[in-house]
C-alpha cells in the first residue's frame, strides 16, 4: 500500500523514496537547518512532504550538479528553501548569480577564461567558488609542507 503524497514520511522511507542511506539524511540535517523533520518520542523523525521536496533538492544540488554543501547553504540563503524545494521538483536550475558572485574578491580570482561571454554569471560563480576552495587547499598544504 502506498502512501498519500502528502503523508509524513519515515526517515526510512525518505531515504528509500531519495535512493540515499540514513545517516545521510541525518548528517544534512547538522548541515542545513532549514531541514526539520518532526520528531517524536524515541527521536523518531517523520519528514513532512515539503522536508522531502527540499531534500530532493539538496541531493539534486550536490549530486547531479557538483555544488558543495558550502555552495547549497549559500543557495539556500541567498535564493530560499522555496527556490531550492523547487529545484528539487523540476531539476532544473535558474541562472541567477548567487550574492558576492560579481564582488571584487571573486573578480580577483577570476583567471582571464573565465571572463569568457561563454560562460553565464552562474557557471561563473561556482567555478570561482571551486577557485577558492582549491586556493585555499593549496595554502594548507604549503603550511603542512612548511611544517615538516
Amino acid at each position: 500500500m502506498e502512501k498519500s503524497p502528502d503523508a509524513f514520511r519515515t526517515i526510512s522511507e525518505a531515504a528509500d523514496e531519495l535512493d540515499l542511506p540514513q545517516h545521510v539524511l541525518r548528517f544534512w540535517e547538522t548541515r542545513f537547518a532549514q531541514i526539520k523533520p518532526l520528531k517524536r518520542g524515541g527521536g523518531r523523525r517523520y519528514y513532512r512532504p515539503d522536508d522531502v521536496q527540499l531534500l530532493r533538492g539538496i541531493r539534486f544540488l550536490l549530486y547531479e550538479q557538483g555544488f558543495t554543501i558550502k555552495g547549497v547553504q549559500k543557495i539556500l540563503k541567498d535564493q530560499g528553501v522555496r527556490h531550492v524545494i523547487q529545484i528539487g521538483e523540476t531539476g532544473a536550475i535558474e541562472p541567477v548569480a548567487p550574492a558576492g558572485a560579481g564582488s571584487p574578491e571573486v573578480a580577483e580570482l577570476a583567471p582571464p577564461e573565465l571572463a569568457s561571454p561563454d560562460i553565464d554569471t552562474y557557471s561563473r560563480a561556482r567555478l570561482n567558488e571551486a577557485l577558492k576552495e582549491l586556493l585555499e587547499c593549496k595554502r594548507l598544504l604549503e603550511e603542512a609542507r612548511e611544517g615538516d
